[in-house]
């Protein structure tokens, strides 16, 4: 199968007329969210370290840090705001395969914008276009490929390439080696949740994809096969893989449609849990104190996942099935606050944590979750979610991820600031020059 040249022809040949207008609506909610997410993360501790660590050895200060007042080199910049747009754990989700689509495209595309003018159409073009590749390329490889990798890393690098070589004008030869550059910087290891590196995994997608579309545009060379090669992308990092996924459908159906977004700041598969201790919570005024037991009804990936017994910080709460009852039923929310290290460390969580079990279900969809609560006095609470909210079942409304911005973008922006960065977002297709954004992105 020639999958990479029939991948590489359709973006090269695709036109912005090409792009149905569904597809370009959810183009325009995935950046209303990136930019949530960017400006939320962009003063965690990993950005501080990383602009620490990088800053002084950046090439010339041409693109902007959302959130912040450093400028940094079009690379450095595309690390760095796609690790703020990963690090919080509450960006887009492509649930089929857990990809996280708009992290590596949308800041390659804000950083090439202030490299040159990037108009708003041509913006949503490439946007597009980005995300359908990457996700193609993650259905074809999730099943055998998502328990050990981190597929924002690995599939993701080639939407961040095909989004910066269609800015970038590359023809059709110079897409497949950009693709070829790109493939071969494919990495994230599962083994890094918890850690620093795991945001830093997501920006390198997106950094690795524009290198690969620079290196490609003055005729670095690289496998025009890689995704099909017996050695190449899909032999080694998923040997069980199905290309065919790759082109079914193609320039006829838009992944970015299946794009999804989150309510509560962690992994995606922990979410119906959540929802089902909110929920019981708000129905029954549940003390914490009174709660006996909660017993847990998931699909089997998020155990494999998220089954973290005793996480040691914020970060590794994230992925805890069982710190995610526990503050929900503390707080009634999951949000940043409440996978904080002094959350984790407080005996009120720990003690609820303590009493959480959790039990895989393949019966289950993975947006799907049963809560079990038994109170002290004996009474039994019981909760069915049979989707997650921010599911493809249970879509955030546009409202909804709007006051999501708004609360992240608090005390990073002033709300006038905020606001018009929002009005922009909304209004992308109109911009002669999406560097626009990236202005407002900054206090």
């Amino acid at each position: 199968m020639e999958v990479t040249h029939s991948l590489v022809r359709f973006v090269v040949e695709s036109r912005p007329e090409d792009i149905p207008e569904p597809a370009r609506r959810e183009a325009v909610r995935t950046l209303v969210n990136w930019f949530a997410c960017a400006l939320g993360g962009s003063h965690h501790d990993a950005i501080r370290i990383a602009l620490e660590a990088l800053a002084p050895f950046a090439g010339a200060p041409r693109a902007s840090v959302v959130g912040r007042r450093e400028r940094l080199d079009c690379l450095n910049a595309a690390l760095v705001n796609g690790m703020s747009a990963h690090v919080l754990d509450f960006d887009d989700t492509h649930l089929r395969t857990l990809l996280h689509p708009g992290v590596p495209v949308a800041s390659v595309l804000l950083a090439l914008s202030e490299r040159a003018p990037l108009p708003g159409p041509h913006f949503l073009h490439a946007f597009v276009l980005g995300v359908d590749v990457e996700c193609r390329i993650a259905n074809a490889i999730y099943t055998a490929h998502n328990v050990n990798w981190y597929i924002t890393g690995t599939a993701g690098v080639f939407g961040a390439a095909a989004a910066a070589g269609k800015v970038l004008g590359l023809d059709e030869r110079g897409m497949a080696r950009a693709f070829g550059i790109a493939a071969t910087q494919a990495a994230g290891l599962r083994e890094m949740a918890g850690t620093m590196c795991k945001s830093f995994t997501h920006g390198r997608a997106a950094q690795n994809g524009m290198s690969a579309a620079f290196l490609a545009s003055h005729g670095f060379t690289g496998s025009e096969r890689v995704i099909e090669a017996p050695r190449g992308f899909a032999g080694v990092l998923a040997p069980e893989h199905r290309l065919e996924e790759i082109t079914d459908g193609l320039g006829e159906r838009y992944e970015i449609l299946l794009n999804t977004y989150k309510p509560h700041a962690c992994g995606v598969v922990v979410h119906p849990a959540i929802d089902g201790c909110i929920e019981l919570r708000a129905a029954h005024s549940v003390n914490p104190v009174e709660v006996a037991s909660v017993a847990l009804r998931v699909h089997p990936l998020a155990l494999k996942l998220a089954g973290i017994r005793e996480p040691r910080g914020g970060l590794e709460s994230k992925w805890s099935l069982y710190h995610s009852a526990a503050i929900a039923l503390c707080d009634g929310a999951a949000g940043e606050r409440q996978y904080t290290d002094e959350r984790v460390r407080d005996p009120a969580v720990a003690r609820l944590r303590e009493k959480v079990s959790a039990q895989a279900d393949v019966a289950l969809s993975d947006d799907e979750a049963h809560v079990k609560i038994v109170l002290a006095d004996g009474r039994t609470l019981d909760r069915h979610i049979e989707h997650a909210a921010g599911s493809a079942g249970n879509p955030l409304s546009d409202r909804a991820l709007d006051a999501k911005f708004r609360a992240l973008a608090e005390g990073v922006l002033p709300g006038n600031r905020a606001d018009a960065l929002l009005e922009k977002c909304r209004a992308v297709a109109d911009l002669g020059n999406v560097a626009d954004l990236a202005r407002l992105a900054v206090p």
